[in-house]
């Protein structure tokens, strides 16, 4: 019987270990896509304890534990630090075969040396332990990045954010590049008055620009486009239900504008208009600068109006949505790819019932002019676990090039969930390897190994076109 975590965790075979050990084991990490607040970076954090550092904002694991019957206090409330982590001890155990349980045990062992089971007998132990290293310079938020070999990492941020923190980072000559990424969902909440309204204020605020029709609206939205891009971002990300892609004309799209800025609600069709317009004006910016554009497609957000009331948003409430995604998604690709403004885009499903659709979607839009132009993004939220990943791979593999995938991504806020990337990075040897023992794939170590570490690094280095130097420079090459 194996034992569990060793080295050769979910290497199952000989081969699969020497392709892990020798080529994908080293590769450094370029995370293009996470939550991690840039101010903790800039500030170099120190975290008081190990509550702060792994149940703060982390509604994976708030999830798991209302579900094991744990009070919310102890998720969100004000609880103290070390009853909360307590009390997440005792959900460990039930975590059994739930990827927070491996992700859990992998993290104590890559960021404390902890090989110890996290359980309610273990856990004064683990947290004193942990806690101790935090609070030491060894374990600042910089030096966990540096841990995990990151070479560079994207933030995901609102246009009307200043960004200050990402110019101190530059500033500071930090070595690993933290870019923003144009998320620019808000521009697009247009089913409450309220909360739109609110929003262009906030882009008049930030751009000084006084909106009243809808080209002031666009007008402000490119200045906060171009001001991304001159402090480094080279990434868009939008969180959709859904691509929106309805005709619309100018038009109608001014007098949509003017009807909800003067407060009134807009109804289905006006608001599917309103988002297929501006999904249209984002994308054509982006190809203008050479961006990457990201969709993420399908979650059906904040369920639970009770807790959403009271807690907010991103705090656990979410879940897959049965979304029709295939005619809107190549509508909206098309429109771009017909009059040659067509970014270089990556489309991350949700539900793995799209699975077959958005792998084979990608070939319909990818032209030649770049590899793997068009990309179906990893396993995402959801799936962002060992079946998931297994079928995101196996059905690239089926239906397009596996060896042109741009690779993994932590999704996360915490700066303690890099080893997800470990992870993918052992499922994926452990396919190779396997089937290479099979007889169904060459014994041609040094081939495999070089798409494996492609896979792992050198594709998404090449595909965003990032400089991967010796300094940061921090400019519009991310140079490290």
């Amino acid at each position: 019987m194996k034992k569990f975590l060793d080295e050769n965790f979910l290497l199952r075979t000989k081969t699969a270990q020497q392709l892990y050990h020798e080529y994908a084991k080293q590769m450094p990490v370029i995370d293009y896509h996470n939550h991690l607040p840039p101010q903790q970076i800039a500030e170099d954090k120190q975290f008081g304890n190990l509550t702060q550092a792994w149940l703060y904002g982390d509604h994976y694991k708030w999830r798991a534990m209302r579900t094991n019957g744990i009070d919310e206090s102890y998720c969100t409330g004000n609880q103290p630090d070390r009853d909360k982590f307590q009390r997440w001890a005792e959900t460990v155990p039930y975590t059994l075969r739930n990827p927070l349980y491996h992700w859990t045990h992998l993290e104590l062992q890559r960021y404390f040396g902890i090989t110890e089971i996290l359980n309610p007998e273990s856990a004064g132990r683990i947290y004193d332990q942990c806690t101790e290293m935090l609070q030491s310079p060894s374990h600042s938020v910089r030096q966990l990045l540096r841990m995990m070999n990151v070479k560079l990492v994207c933030t995901t941020d609102d246009p009307v954010d200043s960004l200050e923190f990402h110019k101190q980072i530059q500033e500071d000559g930090f070595e690993i590049p933290v870019l923003p990424a144009f998320r620019p969902d808000m521009a697009m909440q247009v089913s409450q008055p309220k909360v739109f309204n609110n929003y262009v204020r906030k882009l008049e605020a930030a751009t000084n620009i006084a909106i009243s029709s809808f080209d002031d609206f666009l007008y402000a939205l490119q200045n906060r486009h171009d001001f991304f891009a001159s402090m480094g971002c080279m990434v868009s990300d939008h969180g959709l239900e859904e691509i929106y892609a309805d005709d619309f004309t100018g038009s109608e799209i001014d007098a949509i504008f003017h009807k909800i800025h003067g407060g009134k609600e807009l109804n289905e069709a006006e608001q599917r208009k309103f988002r297929s317009a501006m999904l249209i004006h984002f994308a054509e910016w982006d190809w203008e600068k050479g961006w990457v554009q990201q969709f993420h497609l399908g979650a059906m957000r904040n369920n639970n109006s009770r807790m959403m009331q009271e807690l907010g948003p991103d705090t656990g409430w979410d879940s897959m949505g049965d979304f029709k995604q295939g005619r809107s998604l190549a509508r909206f690709l098309d429109k771009l790819d017909t009059n040659n403004k067509l970014a270089r885009t990556i489309i991350y499903n949700l539900n793995p019932s799209d699975n077959a659709l958005f792998a084979t979607m990608i070939g319909n839009f990818n032209d030649g002019s770049v590899a793997g132009k068009i990309q179906w993004g990893s396993g995402w939220w959801f799936l962002d676990q060992k079946d998931g990943m297994i079928k995101q791979i196996n059905t690239l593999s089926n239906m397009g090039l596996l060896s042109r995938f741009v690779g993994m991504l932590t999704d996360s806020r915490s700066f303690l969930s890099f080893p997800r990337h470990e992870y993918f990075r052992r499922i994926l040897c452990d396919l190779f390897g396997e089937e290479i023992e099979q007889g169904e794939l060459p014994n041609d170590l040094p081939w495999v190994g070089k798409v494996i570490q492609d896979i792992c690094y050198n594709n998404n280095k090449n595909y965003f076109n990032w400089q991967l130097n010796s300094q940061t420079a921090g400019l519009n090459k991310a140079t490290v």
